[in-house]
């Protein structure tokens, strides 16, 4: 057989692998599992981390603030250092709609050794902690909840005594680019961290999304959250791994009611969305970037070349294992397609959007060794060293 050849039959090999022994990881039936009403319904704190954020909270925090939920409940933003008037237009928003109450905070500047966003929910859960809560509710600016949200995930976590329940919020896909890297996102995602393999007990595979996260306060203070991940990065995933390896048990899966408001119009705003933290998961070592590119290249980008390849020079085996990798790429990317309601013939452009995801994935190395590391609403991440690696001119 030809190298090419070769190369498409590994690439097949691999894809049968995933969609066999990769934890169903392309299903999108995980949902919040079965749940029935508690017998008393226990206090939560939900607190918000928002910095800059007014051109998003008016379609997001009205819908935290008229939760119907039958127990106490009580909203804390934190204002991070906001320049645009995150936090006054916070209270006029709780002003106008009513609702449940709400406590806006300012934590100041992170001191050393800590993320601003994990700072920022540090200092929530402090203001919280007075008030006993006995689970907190970790959401972003940009989430919005149906009414029934905070009732459904207290709900599940009591019925099936989860620790953390988490959901991935449905991002927002109208432009073409969102259109083509957004579900790519979430399907990318499902492939590193199998929904089905989170919430099973004794498996190590731990994730959450940081937009929608149900955490029980006994839990957090048993897995010293967020001070033992204080430095993270993916701070979602880190808190999922410090509450799993501290006993908890924790479920993550996809959202029905609970959508993500901010807008990625352009390439560049998903590209920086993305390739802020993309180095950061490889845990920035060279090696695992290597391997990554070219796990990407043999997986998602040899498919459509072989088929090419082989339709060209009648190389009848690689053009054969190249259009069957790509059948089954493509067929297990439509359950994703279908769930973020856009077209089916996206999905045979796969290939195009992971080399997209290849280059986002590169790039966050160069910015690293750059020395600007990654980025949360203009601040620096600190290096792995400790050290800062100075401000960013650039918003995620």
């Amino acid at each position: 057989m030809s190298a090419v050849a070769w190369i498409a039959a590994g690439s097949l090999a691999a894809w049968l692998w995933l969609l066999l022994g990769q934890g169903f990881f392309w299903r999108t039936d995980v949902r919040l599992p079965p749940r029935g009403e508690p017998g008393r319904w226990p206090s939560v704190a939900v607190v918000v981390p928002a910095r800059d954020e007014a051109a998003v909270l008016p379609a997001s925090l009205p819908s935290l603030l008229a939760q119907d939920y039958p127990g106490r409940a009580e909203i804390f933003l934190v204002d991070d250092g906001s320049s645009d008037g995150t936090g006054e237009l916070a209270r006029a928003l709780a002003e106008r709609h009513g609702g449940l109450p709400l406590t806006v905070g300012s934590p100041g500047e992170p001191p050393a050794g800590w993320t601003g966003k994990l700072w920022a929910v540090r200092h929530g859960i402090g203001l919280a902690r007075a008030r006993g809560p006995e689970y907190l509710l970790l959401t972003d600016a940009d989430i919005a909840h149906e009414p029934d949200s905070l009732r459904r995930l207290v709900a599940a976590a009591d019925h099936g005594r989860f620790d953390l329940v988490s959901q991935m919020a449905r991002l927002r896909v109208e432009s073409l680019w969102e259109r083509l890297v957004v579900p790519a996102f979430v399907y990318f995602f499902a492939q590193l961290y199998p929904f089905r393999r989170i919430g099973r007990k004794g498996a190590r595979t731990a994730a959450a999304a940081g937009g929608c996260v149900l955490l029980r306060t006994e839990a957090a203070e048993r897995a010293r959250i967020p001070d033992a991940i204080r430095q993270a990065v993916i701070d979602d995933v880190a808190l999922a791994r410090a509450v799993k390896r501290s006993g908890g048990h924790i479920w993550l899966g996809l959202a029905e009611r609970v959508d993500s408001v901010r807008p990625y119009p352009g390439l560049g705003d998903l590209w920086r969305m993305v390739s802020r933290s993309a180095y950061a998961q490889l845990r920035h070592q060279p090696l695992l970037l290597l391997g990554t590119v070219a796990g990407l290249a043999v997986v998602y980008l040899a498919p459509p070349v072989a088929l090419c390849a082989g339709l060209a020079t009648g190389d009848a085996v690689a053009a054969g294992a190249g259009g069957l990798a790509w059948l089954v790429m493509t067929a297990t990317y439509l359950p994703m397609l279908r769930y973020y309601r856009q077209p089916l013939w996206l999905a045979p452009l796969l290939p195009g959007t992971a080399f997209l995801y290849l280059l986002m994935t590169v790039d966050s190395a160069v910015q690293h060794y750059r020395g600007r590391g990654a980025a949360w609403k203009g601040r620096t991440y600190a290096r792995p060293d400790g050290t800062a690696a100075g401000p960013s001119p650039e918003q995620p």
